[in-house]
């Protein structure tokens, strides 16, 4: 049985293209206040977030993002930064030291900064935005650190690009149940059958979405993007930014 949350949440699409209509004050404010009632682990609250709706800034972090132009068109940019500087500022108020070379630390703010994001977008859609989540905000950390003046400790997760959509999109197909969800213990005797019926699904998806042009399914995309080095440039840019992970 369905609720209106739940219909909201299960027609998620990524929207690109938006109209000229500005996102009001009020509105923004809204959603923005959605992203600290998230959970946080042992309440952290290891995330910030940063407004961007100056026109030289969006086209800069368009660039930096993989030359994405719907980060430059949105009326609004998010960029969602793991941040443990302001965390270290409360250790020192209380005498002691952050152990900012933890992995679990970071692990904690990823997933913080995540659950966060993630409902600002649920909230945005529920005021009629759309949005798509940027992972390419992480393509050149130096030069958005640099841009957008962070500080040690801290480092951007993901961009969130927001507007009133100017498109109608299909929703991408996912994965069938049975490959995600698991009774009691995990199980992957299913595995090849679910996996060969998404192929099937997810590469009809593609055909149509590309009029013919890419006709590879998930996982054949999967096999390629999975099997190369991606962003190796991170450890160095979190090490420069303080963490010496271990």
């Amino acid at each position: 049985m369905q609720t209106e949350v739940t219909r909201l949440i299960q027609s998620h699409r990524s929207i690109r293209r938006y109209t000229d209509e500005p996102i009001g004050e009020e509105v923004l404010a809204d959603v923005l206040a959605c992203a600290q009632w998230a959970p946080s682990s042992h309440n952290v609250q290891a995330y910030s977030v940063i407004v961007v709706r100056s026109e030289e800034k969006k086209r800069e972090l368009a660039q930096l993002c993989g030359s994405q132009k719907w980060v430059e068109r949105c009326p609004v940019f998010l960029v969602f930064i793991a941040d443990f500087y302001r965390l270290k500022q409360a250790c020192e108020m209380n005498g002691t030291k952050l152990a900012a070379d933890e992995v679990e630390n970071l692990l904690v703010a990823a997933v913080d900064t995540a659950l966060a994001a993630e409902n600002v977008l649920l909230a945005a859609r529920s005021h009629g935005l759309g949005g798509v989540m940027i992972g390419g905000i992480r393509n050149k950390p130096q030069e958005v650190a640099r841009l957008l003046n962070l500080p040690p400790l801290t480092t951007p997760i993901m961009g969130m690009c927001l507007g009133y959509p100017d498109q109608d999109v299909e929703q991408k197909p996912r994965l069938p149940k049975r490959a995600v969800f698991h009774d009691e213990e995990y199980r992957s005797d299913h595995f090849p059958e679910a996996l060969e019926e998404y192929e099937a699904i997810s590469s009809e998806y593609y055909l149509r979405r590309t009029r013919g042009e890419r006709p590879e399914g998930w996982t054949k995309q999967m096999a390629d993007y999975l099997s190369k080095p991606r962003r190796a440039h991170l450890s160095g840019f979190l090490k420069e930014q303080g963490f010496p992970l271990k």
